[in-house]
């Protein structure tokens, strides 16, 4: 068994992974921006790189991320991949998002890139929109206006399950079936927002409605919220790519990997109900 570095441990993807990883009997180091007193878990600010040395101390292994509010994201990922590279790790998972290898100049791309080009065993996972963000950043108009608002129209989305995304990668980690190679994850069905909020509704038993609004509303949104202006630029842009339609394709990568068809949004719905009651 292997010990491993899960970076954004206490995230939506990580605390999942950390459950995955420990069920298959490998040791896991927990990386939080939080200080912890629990030995299993060490304090690393991505956004710095201070506590880098402490979080691979006897590390074989890696995941990682870049943690929500960072434009910067080469520079983050750069960072912990040349520290995984110095040390020559086993390997290295690296979660970007779907449509990231688009653009090769791209933030997320270029992270990619020095992944590839590191000599580093590695795999690339590219999910696509999560079903979480509706009982977390989408919450708070669900919870007090019974609305999703956002600039996407009727674009339909593969949504997946961050579960499905921490199995994935807990394989990909587990084992080198799969080495050197990348993978775009979504779920099985492709969703509008307005087929979303039905099933929110059924599942609620309260009438949950999308509305369609523009980018500026949202803009304005995420800054009253307190997101920082050019974060709330890059969500801002890359929902614009889900109005374009480019969140829509399946694949099937969840199942060619762990085995077993991806969480459907009814489910997901059933076993979150308590964030909209």
């Amino acid at each position: 068994m292997n010990k491993i570095l899960v970076v954004g441990a206490s995230g939506t993807v990580g605390t999942e992974l950390v459950k995955n990883l420990r069920a298959k009997g490998h040791t896991v180091v927990r990386a939080t921006s939080q200080a912890h007193p629990a030995a299993d878990q060490v304090q690393l600010n991505v956004g710095t790189g201070e506590g880098l040395d402490a979080a691979f101390d006897g590390i074989d292994k890696a995941f990682f991320l870049c943690p929500p509010g960072y434009t910067n994201q080469d520079e983050i990922l750069g960072r912990l991949i040349d520290a995984a590279q110095a040390r020559t790790l086993q390997k290295v998972v690296l979660m970007t998002a779907m449509g990231a290898n688009a653009v090769e100049t791209a933030p997320l791309r270029q992270a990619e890139l020095r992944l590839e080009r590191s000599g580093l065993a590695y795999n690339i996972i590219r999910p696509n929109w999560f079903m979480q963000n509706f009982n977390t950043f989408w919450l708070q108009g669900i919870v007090e206006a019974n609305t999703i608002f956002l600039p996407v129209g009727q674009a339909k989305t593969s949504f997946i399950d961050a579960r499905d995304i921490a199995a994935v990668a807990a394989e990909l980690l587990d084992s080198g079936r799969f080495d050197n190679r990348d993978f775009d994850l979504t779920g099985s069905e492709s969703l509008t927002h307005d087929e979303v909020a039905a099933i929110l509704s059924d599942v609620t038993g309260k009438a949950i409605r999308f509305q369609d609004i523009t980018p500026e509303a949202m803009r304005e949104g995420l800054l009253k919220a307190g997101v920082p202006a050019n974060y709330a630029d890059f969500l801002v842009m890359i929902l614009g790519f889900l109005k374009e339609g480019y969140a829509e394709r399946q694949t099937g990568a969840v199942q060619a990997i762990t085995g077993r068809t991806p969480i459907r949004f009814t489910e997901y719905a059933r076993d979150y109900r308590a964030a909209w009651v």
